[in-house]
């Protein structure tokens, strides 16, 4: 009788799912030689090769496309099970490791750990800040359970789930006589000044995007790691940037800043939560992603 593991069955999905084996090591949070190891034990269990190997490319043999709906199968039964088996337990205990971007943990963060904190006294929540690249590596290598980014996200073996849309404003002098008369136009003269993130933030390229035809500054002579850095700089007249709409209330001490609209539509990036397809938190992560969505109206009172 044949006797696979469930560990060769999630590396054999992971592999099949990435069809590199390093990216399906740091999906399954293992070294590439065990995965490796594992994936030639389970073919010689079967008698026959699963997946044909050409230097750096991966294809999954005939024998390998028939199997993986069944093992696909399994699996999730196997994840139904565990599920059933949290069910009358805390949905949310012990150590949860989450992530999240710089352009959204200062002003996302003070509204989630206290009520999290509220709702489940036993958690214990480890936050690990950097660019959505570096979270979505950590994330489908096993060191985080999950992470805050805006979408799109184009990383396998993730699942998303969408929180809320956060519309972008303009920041610019408050004194500056060329932003008389707002809303402000996407095709603005203007938006030559924008100043940018630099390389890695995804608030950049979201800028970029805004600004279609205008080509903006660059930022790197700069070196502006953080969106307060930039909101700084346009106080002092540097030029102007992009404002998320969760950004506004804490911006608006700063006396020499004025925020401005965009016309309709106006543009918006689309947060959300993103955990590995086949984690063990899966049921945590939704519920997480509810709480976050009804954190909406306090995080965007302009919309509200």
């Amino acid at each position: 009788m044949i006797k696979l593991t469930i560990r060769q069955m999630e590396y054999f999905e992971a592999l099949a799912q990435t069809l590199h084996f390093g990216r399906a090591a740091e999906l399954a949070g293992v070294t590439q030689p065990a995965l490796s190891a594992q994936i030639s034990e389970m073919e010689a269990r079967l008698g026959g090769r699963l997946f044909e190997r050409g230097g750096k490319s991966v294809a999954m043999t005939i024998e390998a496309q028939a199997l993986l709906p069944r093992i696909e199968t399994i699996l999730a039964d196997i994840r139904g099970v565990e599920s059933i088996a949290r069910r009358g337990r805390s949905a949310m205990e012990g150590r949860f490791r989450l992530g999240i971007i710089p352009t959204i943990a200062p002003y996302l963060l003070p509204h989630v750990l206290p009520d999290l904190k509220s709702r489940f006294p036993t958690l214990v929540l480890e936050l690990r800040e950097a660019v959505t690249g570096s979270l979505a590596e950590e994330t489908a290598a096993g060191r985080l359970d999950g992470f805050i980014a805006a979408m799109p996200l184009d990383f396998p073996g993730l699942v998303t789930e969408a929180l809320f849309e956060d519309r972008f404003f303009l920041a610019v002098p408050a004194n500056d006589p060329e932003f008389a008369s707002p809303p402000v136009p996407p095709e603005s003269p203007a938006l030559e000044r924008l100043m940018l993130l630099e390389e890695g933030h995804c608030l950049r390229e979201q800028a970029l995007s805004v600004c279609g035809s205008v080509k903006p500054v660059a930022m790197a002579s700069y070196g502006a790691t953080s969106l307060t850095t930039l909101l700084q700089m346009v106080a002092h007249g540097l030029g102007v940037t992009l404002i998320p709409e969760m950004a506004i209330g804490p911006a608006s001490d700063m006396r020499d800043l004025k925020i401005l609209p965009f016309m309709e539509p106006m543009p918006s990036r689309t947060v959300c939560l993103a955990w590995r397809r086949n984690s063990r938190r899966h049921d945590e992560c939704v519920e997480l992603a509810g709480i976050m969505r009804g954190l909406r109206g306090a995080l965007l009172p302009q919309a509200a």
